[in-house]
């Protein structure tokens, strides 16, 4: 079986191949199990991207149209407030404080 150093030599560098190949092995398919981890988070950040980029043209658009409304808003509260000062200012007399003069 054997007969000189050189067969365990043989025998030795055989088993040292055959460990390095299935360590590479080993290697390789846990590389790839993380490579396949890494594309799927990035398929999942670049949906959630698109989600909060749908999101934000959907508020801009709200916001743009809605601005639109603003100065009407706006004037109609201008007017709301001045029919409110003419009706408490004709409860007070005008709303005109009247001083009396110290002799």
């Amino acid at each position: 079986m054997l007969e000189t150093s050189k067969d365990f030599l043989y025998i030795a560098i055989g088993a040292a191949v055959l460990g390095l190949a299935g360590f590479t092995c080993w290697a390789i398919y846990y590389f790839a199990m993380i490579l396949r981890q890494a594309f799927k988070i990035v398929k999942e950040m670049r949906d959630r991207l698109t989600k909060i980029d749908e999101l934000m043209q959907t508020l801009k658009e709200k916001i743009e149209h809605s601005t639109s409304y603003l100065l009407l808003i706006g004037e109609g509260v201008k007017k709301l407030v001045e029919i409110i000062r003419e009706h408490t200012g004709a409860d007070k007399g005008d709303g005109k404080k009247t001083r009396s003069k110290k002799a």
